[in-house]
């Protein structure tokens, strides 16, 4: 005869609630179940998924030691999921790689805990250490494809019969090469031929990338829709249609915001800030899309008809995700590129935030895009004449954002600073209100750990090669070119 509290009936229950989204009611349901049976460690293990899906991170933790202090069966998969909460969500890089070491103490040849390991070195800037790491993945799994294009991505070739790029081209060509595994490889085969001068081969390397990116693409996604976007943008510039009203600003420092296209420079600028003692790099802080997401659905009508009780308590829970993550910081920079989309709501939350705009030649900045491996969510980056679409909507509402908050947002130029640094940056400091610190111009030994593409460009001293390299792929952008004049007349284009 079943208890009259069967856990059976009880898990059905929490997990119906979770996929229903009501996960406050899903924990408590698993909580009811280990209340009456705390030794289940498979209970813990979902109860941490759960916690962690809902942003409760340290309870995620505990719960997930729980599940090892009750013997759960493959322990280096929780020490692998609790690194990443360590690494992605507390920002711990010391503590996430303690917990990949213990899962692979556990079992040497567990290729995730590698994974996320040689990753992690790379955020840290450890060249050697990661590529030793792809290269013990690839021992034992000669055919884990992302671990070849990740290696590759760290090699500087001589030129275009390096033996890497031909393990490249060889990997590509065999049957049953996966379209996933193969744009991962295409992506690295393209920056490699980049590297070494054959522009020609490596544009078509990135064409037929990204074209192999889409066909791995789950159902829903990696198309790109021109006219939703631009419906999206309307919705946007209607619901934030006047600045908002002077009310007194929430208690603590807002964030310095860092955003624009992506590969317009953001990394950088927000390492030549960390650069200063006063500020902490935040990198891209997910609290503002998520709430677009969420709470604020539908968005942007909704955000837009907040009140300012409403938006004085967003505030409050922004600020303390940050003394959170960043406790005892002074100034925090929230480095998201696409939080362009949101200014509208930044300035609600934080009236007198300032908000540092990013931009490149739009040309360089296009192409950039176009040679980088994005999510699908982002499926304007698989198509060249996508981007331009993506770049003219971008451009018709920062000319919005800036008609109504013009003094608080900063067009921080890329090709500027190369040319020019202190001039530059001593025009980023005084608009963040900071006094000139000379180890600003020493960003790239800061060693801060760094979640993007331009990792390793922002460990190296300014450099003005990647300014003007829409000049190596001239033919193939005219009809970018075209477009961008046609739709930009303003934008300088030409050399």
């Amino acid at each position: 005869m079943a208890e009259p509290f069967d856990p059976r009936v009880l898990l059905e229950q929490a997990a119906w609630l979770e996929r229903a989204g009501r996960i406050d009611e899903a924990e408590r349901a698993y909580l009811q179940v280990l209340s009456r049976w705390p030794h289940s460690p498979n209970t813990w293990y979902n109860l941490a998924l759960l916690q962690k899906r809902a942003g409760r991170y340290e309870a995620a933790l505990a719960s997930y030691q729980k599940a090892l202090d009750h013997q759960i069966c493959g322990p280096e998969e929780v020490h692998l999921n609790r690194a990443v909460i360590y690494s992605d969500c507390l920002r711990r890089e010391a503590d996430a790689e303690r917990e990949l070491q213990v899962a692979l103490a556990l079992n040497p040849r567990y290729v995730p805990a590698l994974l996320n390991l040689a990753n992690l070195k790379e955020d840290l800037g450890l060249r050697e250490q990661a590529l030793a790491l792809y290269q013990r993945i690839l021992e034992i799994e000669p055919a884990f494809h992302e671990a070849r294009a990740r290696a590759a991505n760290l090699r500087v070739p001589s030129g275009p019969d390096e033996p890497f790029i031909q393990d490249l081209r060889a990997a590509l060509a065999r049957p049953g090469t996966s379209h996933a595994d193969k744009a991962s490889l295409g992506f690295a085969l393209g920056k490699a031929l980049d590297a070494c001068g054959a522009y020609g081969e490596a544009f078509d390397a990135y064409t037929i990338a990204n074209h192999h990116s889409r066909l791995s693409a789950r159902p829903g996604t990696g198309r790109y829709d021109r006219s939703q976007h631009e419906a999206f943008i309307s919705r946007l510039i209607a619901a934030f249609s006047e600045p908002i009203a002077t009310i007194s600003a929430p208690p603590g420092k807002p964030p310095i915001f860092i955003c624009g296209m992506f590969r317009s420079g953001s990394t950088l600028t927000e390492q030549v800030l960390a650069a200063h003692p006063a500020v902490t790099a935040g990198g891209e802080i997910e609290f503002l899309p998520k709430l677009a997401r969420t709470e604020l659905a539908p968005y942007p009508e909704k955000a837009g008809r907040l009140s300012a009780e409403e938006a004085a308590e967003l505030a409050r829970r922004y600020l303390d995700r940050l003394a959170q993550l960043f406790p005892g910081a002074d100034r925090v920079t929230d480095k998201r590129p696409d939080n362009f989309l949101h200014i509208g709501l930044i300035k609600r939350l934080f009236p007198q935030a300032r908000i540092i705009h990013t931009t490149r030649h739009a040309l360089d900045n296009c192409l950039s895009i176009f040679f980088l491996h994005l999510d699908h969510s982002m499926a304007y980056a698989l198509d060249l004449m996508d981007t331009g679409h993506y770049y003219v909507q971008y451009r018709r509402l920062m000319a919005h954002w800036k008609s109504l908050y013009g003094p608080d947002i900063l067009d921080f130029d890329y090709d500027a600073l190369v040319h020019e640094p202190r001039a530059q940056i001593a025009r980023l400091l005084e608009f963040c209100g900071l006094e000139w610190d000379e180890r600003c111009l020493e960003f790239h030994r800061a060693g801060n750990a760094v979640k993007t593409a331009s990792v390793w460009q922002v460990r190296e001293p300014l450099y003005s090669r990647s300014s003007g390299r829409w000049r190596n792929y001239a033919a193939q952008l005219a009809p970018l070119k075209d477009y961008l004049r046609q739709n930009c007349p303003e934008l300088s284009l030409d050399p």
